[in-house]
């Protein structure tokens, strides 16, 4: 089978599980993965034929999409501020929004101060995958950098990008929720955090792509306490954030006000709620007193 026939082939086994689009990008995503060729050298080589191993591979691949499985999971990589993660049933995929955040953190830094004049202390809370501090590291290179989350195999998947990225990030498990520990961490001057934000009853409109993969540790609060991480969040910063330090945050678009009324009611001197690039709530700043 040639390169192009197995393109081919994958947009024929996804179609009618995507849609056809999306089928096609799928398929550029797996041909790129088994082939090692970006698009113009693949389109150079259409007539190659893939080996036996990279035949097996593919079939691997395509058998896991077609149970649903997410395509970062099934290739075991996922893009994030233009670099290769590798993720697992124990992260969360990055989203776009999420790189978002982070370039709201860096800009702002680089705005407010240049980096070669401080050096940021930031913290980032359930850091799954590593994405958000090894990101931040790699762009503001002598701020210094944690990064905490509740789960073992999360954390040994984040450990493992920052040395592949070469990202000097300092990785803790701790459970964030326990507040007898928090006297474990520092003090920080910010604050970054994409906690788990969806409500339970949301789960069923919800694709299985989402609720069948990923963890729900990272993904779910219980819908009598929504703002349980927010409100940890809230708490910590009063007392773990030095004077005029910020606290950055991905929020569910649906809770924009509570959260910023949250954060408000904890004497946070300035909250700014944001929109994603889609023009949803997603977002929100805030700044401690001075």
């Amino acid at each position: 089978m040639t390169i192009h026939e197995a393109r081919q082939q994958l947009i024929s086994d996804l179609v009618g599980i995507y849609d056809t689009s999306e089928a096609a990008n799928i398929a550029e995503l797996v041909t790129e993965h088994i082939t090692g060729w970006l698009h113009t050298e693949r389109i150079k080589n259409k007539e190659i034929l893939l080996s036996p191993n990279q035949l097996e591979h593919l079939d691997k691949i395509i058998e896991r999409l077609k149970q649903n499985e997410p395509v970062q999971y099934a290739l075991e990589e996922a893009w994030f501020a233009g670099m290769k993660f590798h993720v697992d049933k124990n992260v969360l995929i990055p989203r776009t929004e999420t790189e978002e955040l982070v370039e709201w953190v860096v800009k702002d830094i680089n705005i407010q101060h240049s980096p070669l004049n401080k050096q940021y202390s930031i913290i980032d809370i359930g850091t799954g995958s590593g994405c958000i501090p090894i990101s931040i590291k790699k762009k503001i290179s002598q701020a210094d950098v944690s990064a905490v989350d509740v789960c073992s195999e999360a954390l040994f998947v984040a450990t493992n990008n920052a040395i592949n990225l070469e990202a000097d990030v300092n990785f803790i498990l701790l459970d964030f929720l326990d507040e007898n520990k928090w006297n474990e961490l520092g003090r920080y001057d910010i604050i970054v955090s994409n906690p788990p934000y969806v409500r339970q009853n949301e789960a069923t409109a919800m694709h299985l792509r989402v609720t069948g993969f990923e963890p729900h540790l990272a993904l779910f609060v219980p819908d009598n306490d929504a703002l349980i991480f927010y409100k940890a969040i809230a708490a910590f910063g009063n007392t773990y954030l030095k004077p005029g330090g910020c606290i950055y945050v991905e929020i569910n678009e649906a809770s924009g006000k509570e959260i910023t009324e949250l954060f408000r009611s904890n004497n946070y001197s300035s909250v700014e709620l944001k929109k994603d690039m889609q023009g949803k709530d997603r977002m929100i700043k805030v700044i401690s007193g001075l």
